[in-house]
């Protein structure tokens, strides 16, 4: 018997679609609701990058490793084409700010794949065994999640915004509210609103939503170039406001930097403002690091938030004072790596009661490492 059998998710990113996805592999159907759609906001805009290490030895050091192992899976499962999953490289490469120019040196670096402008010096973040990448836009791994959950399990999509929970005499979940006036009947609802958690502090009585931990988001922008060959090395630069570069299986390099400061969200999500000077800056940074894809325009700008906590470490699992009601969201850069982990930790605790593969208590609304 299952713990919880009307399940509601709210939000259509890469959380709320992993959860459908490992609910779908238990055969168990779901209902998300979201304003927009599937992966409307900085799930349908990330880089893709995973790597497996890099936070080892932190409260998500385990969710990290395993949520790795998964997107290999997935790409199994799914199809790594399908989802442009790959294995390769990432270099960290210093350059000199003072002289660089639009022309090369004339040399690349040793193990440097393209990177050419007046390289110093650079180092190897990981290799094939430790880092990967996925094309989590809606049209590829999102896309491909939400297919197989909706054929496995025949579950649903609604869109709509949340606006409340509503609960039975005994403070159990028994549905939500919608802007539009309608409800939708569930014994158990999981908040995965990302950037827009904060919001959902006023869908539940006070002391209730006073519990869930203060939720902002950094606004990343971005912009795509279409190279003219497959690069295979992720590239995280010094100097020039340190671009990230991360090219992809189909030709296009993915470059972002230059973060705002983390604010609560008033834009809507799929709304988002592109602001022409940070979109000029990042085109100014690829031309001072690499004559291949400098002198390229860019094809696609846009912008997202980044989910994040005072404490930087994401929230999963169960709401106190709420049967039924439970949260995954804050993951801030690394929730398409973290997604597959956290989506089969709240499976398992939906279905079973408890997570079988991680242990996520440091992870809760209530763990100690929260500020």
């Amino acid at each position: 018997m299952v713990a919880f059998s009307k399940i509601v998710i709210a939000g259509g990113g890469i959380i709320g679609n992993s959860i459908a996805y490992y609910l779908a592999k238990k055969n168990l159907k779901c209902t998300i609701i979201d304003p927009v759609g599937i992966a409307p906001a900085a799930s349908g805009k990330a880089g893709g990058f995973l790597a497996k290490d890099w936070s080892d030895g932190s409260p998500i050091g385990h969710l990290q490793q395993r949520s790795f192992d998964l997107h290999a899976q997935q790409a199994e499962h799914l199809g790594a084409d399908n989802i442009d999953y790959r294995r390769l490289e990432c270099v960290a490469v210093g350059c000199d700010e003072q002289s660089a120019v639009a022309k090369p040196s004339g040399k690349k670096l040793q193990g440097v794949e393209w990177a050419d402008i007046n390289v110093l010096g650079s180092r190897m973040m990981g290799g094939v065994d430790t880092i990967a990448q996925v094309h989590p836009k809606k049209l590829k791994l999102c896309n491909a999640m939400w297919k197989y959950s909706q054929e496995h399990a025949d579950s649903k999509l609604i869109i709509g915004k949340v606006i409340g929970a509503i609960l039975n005499d005994d403070g159990a979940m028994s549905g939500v509210k919608l802007e539009d006036g309608s409800t939708v009947d569930c014994d158990a609802l999981v908040i995965a609103c990302g950037p827009w958690t904060d919001a959902t502090k006023t869908w539940f009585p006070s002391k209730i939503g006073k519990s869930i931990p203060q939720m902002l988001g950094v606004k990343y922008h971005s912009i795509l170039i279409q190279s003219p060959r497959v690069l295979n090395q992720a590239v995280f630069f010094s100097g020039h406001g340190d671009p990230e570069v991360y090219p992809r299986p189909d030709g296009d390099a993915y470059i972002t930097g230059f973060p705002d400061p983390a604010v609560v969200v008033s834009e809507s999500p799929g709304n988002e403002e592109v602001r022409p000077d940070v979109v000029s800056r990042l085109v100014d940074a690829t031309k001072k690091v690499s004559s291949e894809l400098g002198p390229i325009p860019p094809h696609t700008e846009q912008s997202c938030y980044l989910p994040t906590t005072n404490d930087g470490i994401p929230v999963i699992g169960k709401l106190p004072g709420v049967k039924g009601a439970f949260i995954a969201s804050g993951h801030g850069c690394w929730g398409i790596l973290n997604g597959p982990a956290t989506g089969e930790a709240m499976a398992e605790l939906l279905v079973e009661g408890k997570t079988k593969h991680l242990d996520i208590s440091l992870l809760g609304v209530d763990s100690p490492y929260r500020r």
